[in-house]
This record gives C-alpha cells, structure tokens and sequence, in this order.
C-alpha cells in the first residue's frame, strides 16, 4: 500500500462549515454531499411554457453546480476558449476567461461577476476530455461570510459576498495527464478549506480559510488521479473522518491534520469521479472504469479492508455519485442506467434503463421521494425512490439545446438547474 506521507500542522476541531445548518445547499450535493434534500414540495413536470420561474443567461457554459447561500446564487463558468460547441473551432488559449457570478435567487438577475485570469497553458479542448466538461466543472462552497471556488491549476480562490476578491492560494500546477482537467470540489471544515487536489498538485491540502495559507498538505503517492470530492463522517468514538474515494482504495484522514487513519482496498481502478456518501458511519463508493461499489465502516487504524469492509459488488458508475436513501442505493451512471441497491448487502435491487438518456454526467438529487437525473442532451428524469423502478416524468426545456452536465441544486421549493447557456429556476406554477 503507497501511503499518504505528510503529517500537517494541528488545525481546528469538530466538524462544521460544510453546510450552514438544516437543508442548506452551501456545497457540491448539498448538505455534506448527501444530494439529499428535506424540501416537499419541488415539482415534477416542467416545460419551457409551464414552471420555469426565472432563466439566466451565463457569461459561459461551465459544469460547475450552483450554491445557494441566502438570497444569493453562486456559481462558476468560463469563456473565450473551448466556449461553442465541441466541432467549432475552440480558439486560442490565451483568450480564456474563468468567471464567478453572483445571482438573486428570487429575480435570477445577475449581482455581480468576477473575471479570473487562468494560469496557462491549461489542458487543450479536445475529446476525449475537456470538451465533454470544459475549464470550470468545481462547485464553489460557502461558510456564509465568504464564498470559495477553485479553478484547478489557477488556483483556489476567496471573495465576500459582495464580489471583492479576498485571497488566491495555489494548489499545484499540474496538468492532468489524461486531459480531463479539473473536477473536484472544495469543502469546508471548521476553519479549514479542504481541496482534492490530486490532478494540481498530487496532493489533498488544508487551508485557512481566512487567509488561503497552508495549514497541512497531504501528498499522494502513486495513486494516479481523484477527482472525488471528499465528505466528513463520524466514525467510532463520535471522531470525524475526512474520507475520500482514490484508485483502488477509500481512505480516512484526520481533518485537522490530513494524516491518513485507515484505508480499505477495492478493485475499481481508475479514474474515480464518483463522491463517496455516508450514513450511520458507514461509507458508500463506487466508480472507476471496472464498475465496483464497496461499503466499508469508517474507523480503525492501518489497513481496514479485513476488518471494516461490509461488501462489495459488481456495480458503479463512471462519473455520478450516489445517494442514499431508506437503506438503499440509488444512482444513475453516465450510461444512463439506473440502480437502486439494498445498503446493508449490496445486492441488486433494480437496473433500468432510461429511455433517451445516452449520457449523464449529473449525479441525481433525491426530495420527497423522488429522483431527479439530469442528463446531458436528453432532459430531466423524475423517478420515484422506490424498490421498484417508475418513472414520474420526463421534462425538456425545448429552448435550450445546450449541454446540462452540472448536479442540480435545491432552493425553497425550487429546482436549480444549469446548461451551457442558462441558469434555471424550476418551482410550480
């Protein structure tokens, strides 16, 4: 086993920041990237004519997520290079810009955005690659006073919520030898910003979130790429884990420091997109190209994998994460199948499907019992959260024929939901 290395500096203690309290969308998939939400009353048949509340045009297409902090909209997105479709012309690299915008939750009018000027060369637009996600695919955090969005080998960033710039820090300045480029998102921990930045700088780094500086860098070793953004768990003893998906492995790191406590080995070689979930202290991953999902017990020290490993199955998912809901599994893969798995063994409960969904890059939401999967070209599916498959609805916005690669988000009622071109507010009419 090739194990992290670095022994950081002490940080703060007990988990918080990662969401702010209740059903807060502050992060990637919500409430400690659950994509679980409380709300009951979202919709489940729109149209262009029928539930759309507000539509934005974005400065640029992006697969960045939006964040809902207040009455305020986060999210990322980039222009210049790479910004049409993938069989024009991407133009020249030096012409690309990367943008934070700022958006009213309840008119959808654009507040503020702030131009970022990327570190170059980056990865060139070409598939496979950066032109199935382009240059700005994390998803911005928030604590609430600030709001933090890392842009890969540019860097990770901080503004207030009035759009004043606070603190760049630098996280590495690799390129991703496999030409995805970047994906992970940053957390929050206490005082810590947390950042996978295996693809940058071979390495998951802690920051102080109030200046940028490193407070412990946790370098990988030969472990290839992660582009799983990380979830904190209370493991045994009521501790909390940081704990994040790699190749061939899930690990546990103490948040304050980023030493490795426990690892358990799996067999889903690489990449691994996927975010890992939890419940009940036990944690969930699937992903890698071989198509595996393993449940392991989160705790211990050294080597877990005879000890705290639950299952494993012959199911997973490229890109999408899971969700878990009443003791079971749901996801749907970038293939566009949907599953549904029983939690405690593993086994398969269901696997369908979806008709017309090539492609899902989007990991699904669950509110209400229900399922939202948006895929890339094919529209929204709605399905119920059941132990056997239904679908509830098909919805496409026959305007937009852009791509949607960004997870929705979930605000007061409303379905946030990003393409290429437009920020949507979905709710009932």
């Amino acid at each position: 086993m090739n194990q992290l290395l670095a022994y950081g500096v002490a940080g703060l203690l007990a988990i918080g920041g990662a969401c702010l309290g209740g059903d807060k969308w502050s992060r990637f998939r919500g409430p400690n990237g659950s994509a679980v939400s409380t709300e009951t009353a979202l919709p489940t048949a729109w149209s262009d004519e029928k539930g759309v509340i507000w539509k934005t045009k974005l400065p640029g297409p992006g697969s960045s997520s939006p964040i809902v902090i207040g009455d305020q909209i986060f999210i990322a997105a980039y222009s210049g290079y790479g910004d049409l479709a993938p069989d024009i012309d991407a133009g020249e690299q030096k012409d690309l810009v990367l943008h934070v915008i700022c958006i009213d939750r309840t008119s959808g009018r654009i507040l503020w955005q702030k131009p970022v000027q990327p570190k170059l060369p980056e990865s060139p637009f070409r598939a496979p690659g950066t032109s199935s996600h382009g240059y700005s695919s994390s998803t911005p955090t928030s604590d609430g006073e600030r709001v933090y969005v890392f842009f890969g080998k540019t860097g990770v960033f901080a503004f207030d919520l009035e759009g004043k710039q606070l603190w760049h820090a630098d996280v590495g300045s690799n390129l991703d030898r496999m030409r995805f480029g970047s994906g992970a998102s940053p957390i929050l921990f206490q005082d810590l910003l947390i950042v996978n930045a295996s693809i940058e700088g071979a390495a998951i780094v802690g920051l102080d979130k109030r200046t940028g500086h490193e407070v412990w860098k946790a370098p990988f070793s030969g472990f290839g790429g992660s582009w799983s953004t990380p979830i904190l768990v209370e493991a045994e003893g009521g501790r909390k884990d940081l704990v994040v998906a790699v190749t061939d492995e899930v690990w546990g790191l103490n948040p304050e420091t980023g030493k490795l406590r426990w690892y358990a080995t799996t067999d889903q070689g690489q990449p691994i997109c996927p975010s890992v979930i939890a419940e009940d202290g036990i944690v969930y991953a699937i992903g890698g190209r071989r198509g595996k999902a393993i449940a392991v017990r989160a705790g211990g020290k050294g080597d877990v994998t005879k000890t705290h490993v639950l299952w494993t199955a012959n199911v997973g998912s490229y890109v999408t994460s899971p969700l878990i809901h009443e003791g079971h599994l749901y996801w749907v893969n970038d293939r566009g199948i949907a599953y549904c798995v029983d939690a405690k063994t593993g086994k398969v409960v269901f696997q369908k499907r979806l008709s017309g969904a090539r492609q899902v890059y989007a990991s699904a939401v669950l509110a209400a019992g229900k399922l939202y999967v948006v895929s890339r070209e094919a529209g929204t599916f709605v399905l119920s959260a059941k132990l056997e498959f239904e679908q509830l609805a098909h919805n496409r916005l026959e305007s937009d024929s852009s791509v949607f690669n960004a997870s929705p988000a979930v605000d007061k009622g409303k379905l946030l939901l990003r393409s290429n071109r437009f920020l949507y507010s979905i709710g009932q009419d």
